[in-house]
């Protein structure tokens, strides 16, 4: 992670798309965070974050939940307060997932979908699905504790065909 992406605290990931055409049923898309253990931070996430939950201990919370896109403006919305996140903790993976209930739905059929991450106004990064519209989940971006304590962030875009349950085994493992 270079020196511009360091120093991250308290992150929101937003997230929106446009609802299903008239008479096509809903599409569901989840921004999920995975959480991982400083001793094992490529292993099983310690917990995940997802579908209107929350942390166990509150710095990772979602605060908007859509299950049709429908709306102004960002229809999810994440906020992750790393600098309040135990030591215990040194890796964060954010993604989003389609739901797959009504048969398989890619980023390819979902209209204007686009993910950005902010700290307070300052916008980090924006992403919108395009280059990868055969997939069904998408890791966004990764957060790294530092040596010092401190929060980095880089993208970490990569597709997976998988449904969301599958989703948070695979979004913290490395590319292939």
């Amino acid at each position: 992670m270079s020196s511009a992406n360091k120093g991250v605290g308290k992150v929101e990931v937003t997230l929106k798309w446009d609802p299903s055409p008239s008479g096509s049923p809903d599409r569901d898309l989840d921004i999920i965070a995975a959480v991982y253990r400083a001793e094992e931070p490529q292993g099983a996430p310690a917990y995940l974050v997802h579908f209107g939950s929350r942390s166990p201990d509150g710095t990772i919370t979602l605060q908007r939940e859509s299950r049709t896109g429908q709306g102004f403006g960002f229809d999810e919305a994440m906020t992750l307060e790393l600098n309040r996140l135990s030591p215990a903790y040194a890796r964060v993976m954010v993604g989003v997932a389609i739901q797959q209930g009504g048969g398989r739905t890619t980023f390819g059929e979902i209209a204007n979908a686009l993910v950005v991450v902010k700290e307070g106004y300052r916008e980090l990064d924006r992403y919108d699905f395009a280059d990868l519209g055969d997939a069904t989940a998408v890791t966004v971006v990764e957060f790294r504790r530092d040596g010092t304590g401190g929060w980095g962030w880089r993208r970490a875009v990569r597709g997976f065909d998988a449904d969301p349950q599958s989703f948070t085994g695979l979004m913290g493992s490395e590319p292939a």
